[in-house]
């Protein structure tokens, strides 16, 4: 299991960003987080097998309806507690 702490940059709020993101990690057996910060941004945090951890960033970066990432960070984290995905 990996944990990655990722903020993305660009369209991203107001475009279903959070809703895709959850349905996405509870297709794909994800825990974590999703939520909008002040500055226009988007942090999530992923927990999962590294596999599908990577794929769903590459979803959120390349592959979300009307949404526009222009940059991301990822960083390693530690996997929550829950089992489960929420949108914060």
């Amino acid at each position: 299991m990996v944990a990655k702490k990722v903020i993305f940059s660009g369209h991203v709020q107001g475009v279903s960003f959070r809703r895709q993101a959850k349905d996405a990690a509870d297709n794909a057996a994800i825990s974590g987080w999703i939520c909008n910060l002040a500055d226009g941004t988007v942090e999530a945090l992923f927990c999962g097998e590294e596999s599908s951890v990577y794929k769903i960033i590459n979803f959120c970066v390349h592959d979300m309806r009307r949404a526009e990432v222009s940059s991301y960070t990822v960083e390693d984290a530690e996997c929550p507690d829950e089992n489960e995905f929420r949108i914060l």
